[in-house]
């Protein structure tokens, strides 16, 4: 149930449409709305979704997100966050991308799972979605933030209902050129390190998502089903990051180097 209105959510969602067009960011929901909670966030979220599509986009997958326990306590919440990948998000991998499509780009490293049948949440288990899936591909994540992450007056930072309203913080994704069966990889021992600029700035691996980077999206469909939802076959689903942001500045090219599953790499270019 919500405790905003039907007039404050579209308001909000308009807010953060206009903020991504214009690269102008807007100030804090939660600061704004002491009293929303995370339906309300999800709500403003739909909302904008909604409008996406009427604008002509499609819906390619989902992200998950908060799926480590270090961003779970920084934001006092227990559960992961999920968000919406559109066909505008979607980059190739080595893409130079403008330095007038973000405003404060951030990178992390997933690995996303595109399904050969639908996850409807019911009875889903690690097992089944790894039996859904049919092939697994690294990914950059791309984050972009059209909610201030602080208030420059109060210094009240951005809260998860920030996050999740602001499509869970998602803006962009670059897949890598290799497809590989859940069979070829041990997929708790996948990794990547993280370089920008020939400087390593991250590693990790996919156990720190939830001890297996499926079981966010067990959490997914489970959400979903509670909605009327589903993950649709052929959807492409970022399974949460194992590393920490790495903020991307103009100028800067970022890449990814997952052993075996191949490397992957984007430029952001230093004039828009």
């Amino acid at each position: 149930m919500t405790g905003l209105s039907p007039e404050q959510i579209a308001v909000e969602a308009g807010l953060l449409d206009e903020a991504e067009q214009t690269r102008r960011q807007v100030g804090l929901i939660s600061l704004k709305y002491p009293e929303a909670g995370l339906e309300d966030a999800y709500a403003i979220q739909d909302a904008w979704v909604r409008r996406k599509i009427a604008g002509g986009r499609q819906v390619i997958g989902w992200k998950i997100g908060l799926t480590s326990k270090a961003m779970q306590y920084a934001l006092n919440i227990g559960t992961p966050d999920s968000g919406i990948l559109f066909d505008d998000m979607l980059f190739e991998d080595g893409a130079s991308i403008p330095a007038s499509r973000f405003i404060q780009p951030r990178i992390e490293a997933e690995l996303a799972f595109v399904f050969k049948r639908d996850l409807d949440g019911a009875a889903e288990s690690v097992f089944d979605v790894l039996a859904a899936t049919d092939y697994i591909v690294p990914a950059l994540e791309i984050l972009d933030t059209r909610i201030r992450r602080a208030d420059p007056r109060t210094g009240a930072a951005r809260t998860v209902v920030d996050t999740i309203a602001d499509n869970a913080a998602n803006a962009g994704i670059v897949l890598g050129s290799g497809r590989f069966s859940v069979d070829e990889v041990d997929l708790r021992w996948a990794g990547a390190i993280v370089s920008r600029n020939a400087v390593v700035e991250e590693t990790g691996l996919a156990a720190g998502v939830l001890n297996h980077p499926a079981r966010g999206i067990v959490w997914l469909a489970e959400r979903l089903r509670a909605y009327g939802g589903v993950i649709r076959a052929g959807q492409v689903v970022l399974s949460g990051s194992f590393i920490r942001p790495v903020e991307a500045r103009r100028g800067d090219t970022i890449v990814a180097e997952y052993g075996k599953l191949g490397t992957i790499s984007c430029f952001f270019e230093r004039e828009a």
